[in-house]
């Protein structure tokens, strides 16, 4: 039996994807990850929100350095630049080039993060004190301090594992890959539900417990995620070494990519830190009630955008391999349609919603803090739709190996919507305020890179079949919005509704009503995403009748 479940994970590591299966593993994986950052994220607020707020201000302020080393170090910009020069290398049929880049580029992000986790743990004082979040009181200061130091190891741990599964998605292989997140999480919930008790081996107590118990728990996930991108390796014939080929051509090319799309994510995450420095200074819960807001809004980004841009940035990098232009501008304008058909309801749903969403996260019986959340969230509904957006934008140029374009444009963005969120703080919009600057920075960041892609190429991009497909887009946007509106009204969400019970039926009668009303719009558009969703429920009731 062992045997056979053993064949069984080798299996799914071995399974190659279609464009089309792909996104649906990845979208499933994204939402069942994303269900349990949901369940993660509401057993943290009601156990800490409500009684101990200066402690969950101080736990989420703990991950900015971390993270912010891993994304400028590794995250997307090891994707966008690894994969098209990896595929390269199996394309021509050169399996040994690519291992070894892949064992050099292992090797080469295992000692930087290191390196940098060894600094986070000693600096962390100063940075958190004067950079992250000076506004936070002495006893979360310190906390915060502590629990950075724990979660320091995170960038190493995420690159290594980040690296093994790009090696999986750009062999196609999305299974494991797809699942990892859903790991880390566990393991959270793990720390949330088991250390914080503290931890007790043969009578002997090694570690007290309380919200520092999170912190381990978020190591543990840390740890199997790594484990689970392991598994997913078999079967691929890699081979590894411990050395890094400085002449490898590959890998020299991803040397030369790296810089600009790291320097992309890490203006991205400087935003962030501008966030997380200016919530800090208003009030208790503020940083808090800030990242939840923004933890939802990044989740049907995660769902949509994310998910069909990965799902399909292998196809548009083998078309320009192959020397295939129109066909890439065929596939770029059906993922970048897919996006865009998907993202506008949920955004306009989201926002007319918002309250429900919220109560998904934050059952404290406290509503000041459940509607500042909400009103966050409502700030950050049109960053839903742009930042969906900006992940195929994005690849458009990546598919071409150009990381330096969308770099400058996120300088731009970022540039902006910095000063919109210094503006909102100096104005005392709150944090309402830093969300609304969140917004406007995505809308004119896509912008921008739709109308360079454009540009380049003569025209032929974004043609008037597209645009008016746009046009028809919004008129069944607008049609969701004003059912999600009436619905809202007729079925309102009262201050006493803290139970999933309660808020989940009220939230899939609105949202699904609202959904179904924007596909029958579509269909009545003539929009070309809608048709084979009726055309399959046309075969399933044809055949019940049948």
């Amino acid at each position: 039996m062992r045997r056979f479940k053993f064949k069984s994970v080798v299996a799914l590591a071995q399974m190659r994807l279609s464009v089309k299966s792909a996104a649906i593993v990845l979208a499933s994986s994204t939402m069942v990850s994303a269900l349990l950052g949901l369940f993660r994220d509401r057993l943290l607020n009601s156990y800490y929100l409500g009684t101990y707020p200066t402690g969950i201000d101080a736990y989420t302020a703990a991950f900015t350095i971390p993270d912010f080393m891993f994304f400028i170090l590794t995250s997307g910009a090891l994707a966008v630049s690894f994969i098209p020069v990896f595929n390269q290398r199996l394309a021509t049929g050169n399996k040994k080039s690519a291992w070894e880049l892949s064992s050099s580029t292992i090797n080469l992000l295992a000692i930087l993060t290191l390196f940098a986790s060894i600094m986070i743990m000693i600096f962390a004082d100063p940075l958190i004190r004067y950079i992250v979040s000076p506004g936070l009181d002495e006893s979360g200061m310190v906390l915060a301090i502590n629990m950075t130091r724990v979660i320091a190891i995170n960038p190493f741990l995420f690159s290594i594992a980040t690296v093994l599964t790009s090696i999986q998605q750009a062999a196609k292989r999305f299974v494991f890959y797809a699942f990892a997140p859903a790991i880390y999480n566990i393991g959270i919930i793990i720390g949330i539900t088991c250390f914080t008790g503290g931890i007790n081996i043969f009578g002997v107590q090694i570690f007290e417990g309380g919200i520092m118990g999170v912190a381990i728990g978020v190591i543990f996930g840390a740890v199997m995620q790594l484990i689970v991108a392991l598994v997913g390796m078999f079967g691929l014939g890699f081979d590894y070494e411990f050395k890094i080929y400085w002449k490898n051509l590959g890998f020299r090319r991803i040397l030369r990519l790296l810089p600009a799309r790291s320097l992309d994510q890490g203006i991205d995450y400087v935003n962030s830190i501008v966030n997380m420095n200016l919530s800090s200074r208003m009030g208790v819960g503020a940083v808090r009630s800030f990242d939840q807001a923004t933890t939802l809004q990044q989740m049907p980004v995660n769902l949509i955008g994310v998910a069909i841009s990965t799902a399909f940035f292998p196809k548009l990098t083998e078309e320009l391999g192959g020397g295939d232009k129109e066909q890439f501008y065929d596939t770029f304008r059906q993922a970048l349609r897919t996006i865009i058909w998907i993202a506008a309801p949920v955004a306009i749903i989201a926002f007319f919603a918002r309250g429900y969403v919220t109560s998904f996260i934050s059952n404290i019986g406290n509503n000041d803090s459940n509607g500042t959340i909400a009103s966050i969230l409502g700030a950050l509904c049109l960053a839903i739709f742009a930042r969906s957006v900006f992940h195929i934008a994005s690849r458009g140029f990546y598919a071409f190996q150009d990381t330096k374009t969308p770099f400058y444009v996120s300088i731009f963005a970022m540039g902006l919507t910095m000063l919109l969120s210094v503006l909102a703080f100096v104005l005392g919009w709150g944090v309402d305020g830093l969300g609304l600057a969140q917004s406007l920075g995505a809308m004119v960041e896509i912008i921008v890179l739709l109308f360079i892609l454009q540009k380049r190429s003569k025209g032929r991009l974004l043609t008037m079949g597209f645009w008016k497909g746009m046009a028809r887009m919004a008129v069944a946007t607008i049609v969701a919005g004003c059912v999600a509106f009436s619905l809202t009204k007729f079925i309102p969400l009262m201050a006493t509704d803290t139970s999933l019970v309660i808020t989940i039926p009220k939230f899939l009668v609105i949202s699904t009503l609202s959904f179904i009303s924007y596909l029958i719009a579509s269909y009545f558009l003539d929009l070309v995403e809608a048709k084979p969703i009726f055309a399959y429920i046309k075969k399933i009731l044809f055949r019940n009748a049948k």
